[in-house]
């Protein structure tokens, strides 16, 4: 068992113990979700692909945060916002804009990058490194903007 799916068990637990229903729902919600990929795929996940269950979840969430919004249902939205919060719990720590900017310029100076055509290769490189780290829409705009 992968470490970050042993520290969501382990969570779980405390968050039952501790009568937390807003984290054991949560948590019990990234389990199912991370189980079903496996199972789907007939795979064992490792930190990588749980990550990028939580990731997608946590897009879902927000996505899901703002239509309640817009229909007016804070009660929702919120309930939307304290999920997102417990999941964010689990990701690998977000890169400041510097940091991203900094990794842009390196990918683009070591493939030689000198115009849109060449973005492919830039975010194959950068794919790795920020995966989990960085919103990957908005490095791709990054990207963009430096290439153009």
């Amino acid at each position: 068992m992968s470490e970050l799916k042993q520290r969501l068990l382990d969570d779980m637990k405390s968050a039952m113990r501790d009568k937390d229903t807003v984290s054991l729902e949560t948590i019990r919600m990234v389990r199912a979700a991370v189980q079903r990929r496996e199972v789907d795929e007939r795979i064992e996940l490792d930190d990588a692909g749980v990550w990028q269950v939580i990731q997608k979840m946590v897009k879902q969430c927000t996505d899901a945060e703002q239509q309640f919004v817009d229909g007016g249902r804070e009660d929702l939205a919120q309930k939307e916002r304290d999920n997102i919060r417990v999941m964010e719990a689990y990701l690998p720590e977000k890169l400041s804009d510097e940091e991203l900017d900094t990794l842009v310029r390196k990918a683009i100076a070591d493939t030689g990058a000198a115009s849109m055509k060449d973005m492919g290769k830039v975010m194959g490189i950068l794919r790795d490194q920020v995966q989990g780290r960085a919103d990957m829409g908005a490095l791709s705009a990054r990207i963009k903007s430096l290439l153009s």
